[in-house]
């Protein structure tokens, strides 16, 4: 139907007015179909074309694109349904929260750069929170007037209270995110050293665990959280963003929509799991999503983390589990049943196989045939 031809909407703002941004790779159709819109301008300084912002246009744009190409509007539309209600949805949420007055807010220009970067979620959460710690350290000095030598003694002491190499990485990247990024000073502290990168092995379970964990679900739902998960190599993320269109029983595969890097790719199918989901489906009727909460509300991060934790202690398994151990089992058991590792990192999206190899460090197959030398 679309065959993987897709268009993004986005927001623009051009001569004080609004417009619709429409970006997408480069194809004969779409484009065929793009010079037939009215009014349709090309911008160089967005690279993309675009039309003035209305319900009209809006109409002629789905009008023109119906069964042709897939329209994305994840990052036009302004919809409660987001994946995770715990969490802010936007920058605005950070703006306008109540603090202490003593509190030193996070610079509305910090935050105008985050949004107009499009940064995920997540990430504009770790940076404010941990720019936010830095600038109240020294809540006596103005921002730019923190030295280089005060940087590192703000580290220092996050060693001494025992943080992690994670945190001290992703507060020396929220303070250069400030310095260079948001004032413009590129390099200006690339003298400040960062922790060695601790290189910790994927935790991952055998089959037996996993097809435990699946027979201890409570129900349909959770069954088809867990297989899905794991059978397809997904982040928890991944998993929550998930709508109905982006199952393809036809070619066995599933769409993962804007996953990590804001990168789309395909990952695969289980038959098995495929008749899970039908009957899911006839069972629980999700709208839009394919897993919600009461009321057709998004399901959240925190539901799925405690439907692992409970599964895993119904099924007598005694580690932590955690929803990304599932995706760590997936590529290893791959790589053990002989997947070539450049198929496991087109199915996990990862950028490099350099990443994927962490899995041959914990892989069975990597260490059959070794001689016992106590025998």
């Amino acid at each position: 139907m679309f065959k993987g031809r897709s268009i993004t909407l986005k927001h623009l703002l051009i001569n004080g007015k609004r417009h619709i941004g429409l970006q997408y790779k480069s194809d004969k159709v779409i484009q065929a179909l793009v010079d037939t819109l009215p009014q349709i301008v090309w911008n160089g300084e967005y690279s993309m074309y675009h039309i003035e912002n209305s319900r009209a246009n809006l109409g002629i744009l789905f009008d023109t694109f119906r069964g042709e190409v897939w329209i994305n509007g994840n990052y036009f539309f302004d919809s409660k349904d987001h994946l995770n209600t715990e969490v802010p949805k936007n920058v605005s949420w950070y703006r306008n929260r109540s603090l202490d007055k003593k509190h030193k807010r996070c610079p509305s220009s910090y935050l105008d750069k985050l949004e107009l970067k499009k940064y995920a979620e997540n990430t504009v959460k770790s940076y404010v929170h941990h720019f936010e710690n830095f600038i109240n350290h020294y809540s006596d000095i103005p921002v730019n007037g923190i030295t280089e030598n005060e940087i590192r003694q703000y580290l220092q002491k996050l060693l001494r209270d025992g943080r992690s190499h994670s945190y001290l990485n992703q507060s020396v990247n929220s303070i250069k995110f400030y310095y260079e990024v948001v004032m413009g000073m590129p390099n200006r502290f690339y003298a400040i050293e960062r922790p060695r990168k601790q290189k910790q092995l994927p935790k991952v379970l055998s089959k037996k665990e996993i097809l435990a964990l699946i027979e201890n679900t409570n129900n349909l739902k959770h069954r088809c959280i867990v297989a899905l998960l794991y059978s397809a190599g997904l982040r928890r993320s991944e998993l929550l963003n998930l709508k109905l269109e982006h199952i393809d029983s036809e070619r066995m595969l599933i769409c993962v929509k804007g996953a990590k890097g804001n990168k789309d790719r395909m990952t695969v199918l289980s038959p098995t799991l495929l008749r899970d989901l039908r009957n899911y489906y006839k069972e629980y009727r999700p709208n839009n999503f394919l897993f919600e909460g009461p009321k057709n509300k998004p399901y959240t991060a925190s539901s799925v983390l405690k439907v692992i934790a409970n599964t895993a202690k119904r099924a007598d398994i005694h580690k932590k589990v955690t929803p990304h151990m599932l995706r760590h089992s997936f590529a290893t058991h791959l790589l053990e049943d002989g997947t070539d590792i450049r198929h496991i990192q087109l199915l996990l999206g990862h950028s490099s196989t350099k990443t994927t190899e962490i899995y041959t460090h914990v892989a069975e197959s990597s260490f059959t045939g070794i001689k016992d030398l106590l025998s």
